[in-house]
C-alpha cells in the first residue's frame, strides 16, 4: 500500500475517520452499493492498483466482495490527519477487467 502506514490506515478505519466523497455517495446511490459494503472492502479487500503521484492525496483501487460480487473501491489517505476518503466504489465487469477483477483487460 502506498500509504506511508497501513497501521495507520487500519486505525482510521477503526476510529470511523472516513470522509465519503459527495460523487461517491452519488454513484454509490446509483449502482445500489451500501456504506457498509465499501467499510467492508476496507476491512477485507485487497488493493490491486496504486496511484502514489494522486493530488492532493495517494490512492488505491481495492478488491472485495459484495457477497460473491466483486466490488471495487478507490480510496485516498491522509496520513498526517490520518482520514481516509471514499473517492468511488462500483462493481467491475468483465468488459473492463479480466475474470479475477485485478487485472485490467488492455
Amino acid at each position: 500500500m502506498p500509504f506511508s502506514n497501513s497501521e495507520q490506515f487500519s486505525a482510521a478505519i477503526q476510529k470511523g475517520a472516513v470522509e465519503w466523497h459527495r460523487h461517491a455517495l452519488e454513484r454509490m446511490l446509483e449502482r445500489g452499493v451500501a456504506r457498509r459494503d465499501v467499510m467492508n472492502v476496507l476491512l477485507t479487500g485487497e488493493v490491486i492498483e496504486e496511484y502514489p503521484t494522486d493530488y492532493p492525496y495517494p490512492s488505491v483501487l481495492m478488491l472485495g466482495k459484495l457477497d460473491d460480487t466483486p466490488l471495487h473501491v478507490v480510496v485516498a489517505f491522509d496520513s498526517e490527519l490520518e482520514i481516509i476518503f471514499i473517492i468511488t466504489a462500483y462493481c467491475p465487469d468483465v468488459l473492463h477487467f479480466l475474470d479475477d477483477y485485478k487485472t485490467r483487460r488492455k
